[in-house]
């Protein structure tokens, strides 16, 4: 038996990691703060270290658990004490959050699942560092058949070619799209560019009998629907 003066072999973090786990099982995600959610994440791949420090550095550098998780693997490797295994743990995380929201929308009617479509987009696109372009392609009954990335770009800017996407469409048999793109500045303004874009896509489905039912840019946390703005 171990006497009162005996050092414990246990490090002093590992009654803080229990502690954490049970809070965490006790009330889910919302009961913790992000850093302490970070810690969850980084407590199998650092099992030997209090990555306490490391989490509150992790989500100071990047504002939020979120951003984090979706931040590019060179980015993450800028933080000090943050190695392969921890950044994959990360990834992992981010991936699975893609794969949960994406199985909510696909597969179903689009405008009845449109707050899952928007939590998807958001999931998907919020935090990307350069500019993605993507479709969902819809059946004659609105459902979602597919979900593709069209184009990326630079910080700015994605190619897109209304051609291609209308080929695209055709090939799927989809009957309708509702177009896709994040702005990396955060700001889900249009800009002059994304209004002729859209109006070119338009165009060249109207032609072959497929509808644009909406165009969504993705900012950070907030969206603009070319639709309910009058844009389209």
């Amino acid at each position: 038996m171990a006497q009162p003066h005996e050092k414990s072999d246990k490090p002093h973090y590992a009654g803080h990691r229990e502690r954490l786990r049970n809070r965490f099982m006790q009330g889910g995600a919302d009961a913790l703060p992000d850093y302490e959610l970070m810690e969850l994440v980084l407590f199998r791949a650092i099992p030997r270290r209090d990555v306490k420090p490391l989490a509150k550095d992790i989500i100071e550098r990047f504002g939020s658990f979120s951003a984090a998780i979706s931040a590019p693997p060179t980015r993450l490797r800028e933080v000090s004490g943050l190695g392969d295994a921890a950044i994959i743990e990360l990834k992992l995380v981010e991936a699975a959050a893609h794969r949960l929201a994406q199985g909510r929308v696909l597969n179903r009617p689009a405008i009845s699942s449109w707050d899952a479509l928007l939590d998807y987009c958001q999931t998907s696109m919020a935090h990307k560092d350069t500019e993605q372009f993507r479709i969902l392609f819809l059946d004659r009954k609105n459902t979602l058949i597919a979900d593709e990335i069209q184009q990326q770009g630079t910080i700015d800017h994605t190619p897109v070619y209304p051609r291609e996407v209308v080929k695209r469409a055709l090939e799927l048999g989809s009957a309708a799209l509702i177009l896709v793109h994040n702005h990396p500045s955060g700001d889900p303004t249009p800009s002059d560019a994304d209004v002729a874009m859209t109006r070119e896509i338009a165009k060249a489905g109207e032609s072959l009998g497929i509808q644009i039912h909406d165009h969504l840019v993705i900012g950070r946390g907030k969206h603009v629907s070319f639709r309910g703005t009058g844009l389209l």
